[in-house]
């Protein structure tokens, strides 16, 4: 593909909270946004969740990886062929992420896509920054910086999204190019969502806290908050980030509370990892705008507004849509990698030099 053609591209996103898939298109030159179009998503079934879970920490070639793979490709390819684009960006499903040890894994053959499809699949987006010396995560921050000077922002801002793993993008869109110095800064803040989900299932049978209804009804136990925040993550410099499970001692932490209880505390736990992570920001952000499934939870909303400095509001603000945000985040960066341009750096990941991560595959 040419640098500075428009280009239809239709990306995915398949999170760590294992709730299903979103499909998002856009139009870009690479650069600038110029379009954002329609959008789906194709929930997982309860059998699905249950062999991904099955598969979560494990490798390729693994038990229950290839049944993982199976389920993450057939619900991909039946959410994208009823989107348009002439470019698809597949993320996969991450299942283990330990840079630094045995790398990155995505579950899902984006050739197999592309074969099935009929169209080309950038994919494996993440391999190249973490054989590099980066962290491989978080992605999405060219895009953020795209999205700001979408949105027409004019001095720094910053983009949390809460998901399964919280992570923050701190932007600012008064330099010209993402991989500028001073550009950005982004890195993982800690546990957000997946936690609080294993929490409701163990606990309840249920896949999430609902509107936070079963924490806004419990009390923050500050002993259990207070040994979360002593975590040896919260004292590395950014970028750095995290695995799904690197956390699971959340659930620990509150064994011998009642359902409220625990449910308020781990929420707190998030919303204080957050507070902890703006301390490294290059300067305070004017706004913090949130995406992901936590900006549905009023309670952690309300914890983030009570304890940071600054406005705290959604994307839908600035006319984003914080569910299919990450979505159309993978269909930039997939027409970045097939023009040959950066889709990480320094400041976002770690990374020793510009990187353009993935492979294109051709139908």
């Amino acid at each position: 593909m040419l640098k500075g053609q428009v280009v239809r591209a239709v990306g995915t996103m398949s999170g760590t909270s294992l709730d299903g898939v979103d499909a998002a298109v856009l139009e870009c030159d690479g650069h600038r946004i110029l379009s954002f179009g329609e959008s789906s998503y194709r929930p997982y079934s309860d059998s699905e969740q249950k062999v991904l879970r099955t598969a979560l920490g494990r490798w390729q070639g693994e038990a229950g990886v290839a049944a993982a793979a199976e389920v993450v490709e057939a619900a991909h390819l039946e959410v994208l062929r009823d989107l348009p684009g002439d470019l698809v960006g597949f993320h996969g499903q991450t299942l283990a992420h330990e840079p630094g040890g045995r790398g990155t894994h995505q579950a899902g053959d984006g050739a197999a896509l592309a074969r099935a499809l009929g169209r080309p699949v950038v994919w494996d987006f993440r391999s190249a920054d973490v054989r590099l010396g980066g962290q491989g995560a978080p992605l999405a921050p060219f895009f953020h910086f795209a999205a700001a000077k979408w949105a027409g922002l004019d001095g720094p801002a910053a983009f949390l999204n809460l998901g399964g793993v919280g992570n923050i993008t701190w932007v600012d869109p008064r330099k010209a190019r993402p991989e500028e110095e001073g550009a950005l800064l982004a890195f993982d803040t800690g546990p957000a969502n997946a936690p609080l989900n294993d929490l409701m299932m163990e606990r309840r049978g249920l896949s999430h806290d609902a509107d936070g209804a079963l924490a806004a009804t419990g009390k923050v136990v500050d002993g259990a908050l207070e040994l979360f925040l002593e975590e040896p993550f919260f004292f590395k410099m950014p970028p750095k980030s995290l695995d799904r499970n690197d956390f699971s001692l959340m659930l620990d932490l509150v064994r011998e509370l009642g359902d409220a209880d625990a449910a308020a505390t781990m929420t707190a736990m998030a919303a204080a990892a957050v507070l902890q992570g703006m301390q490294y920001c290059p300067e305070p952000p004017a706004a913090v705008y949130v995406t992901g499934g936590g900006r549905r939870n009023p309670v952690m909303m309300e914890m983030l507004r009570a304890s940071l400095d600054c406005h705290v509001g959604t994307v839908e603000d600035i006319g984003l849509d914080g569910d299919m945000l990450e979505a159309q985040a993978f269909a930039y960066l997939a027409v970045r990698v097939a023009m040959g341009l950066p889709t990480s750096c320094p400041s976002t990941t770690g990374v020793k030099a510009l990187v353009g991560g993935g492979i294109v595959s051709r139908p």
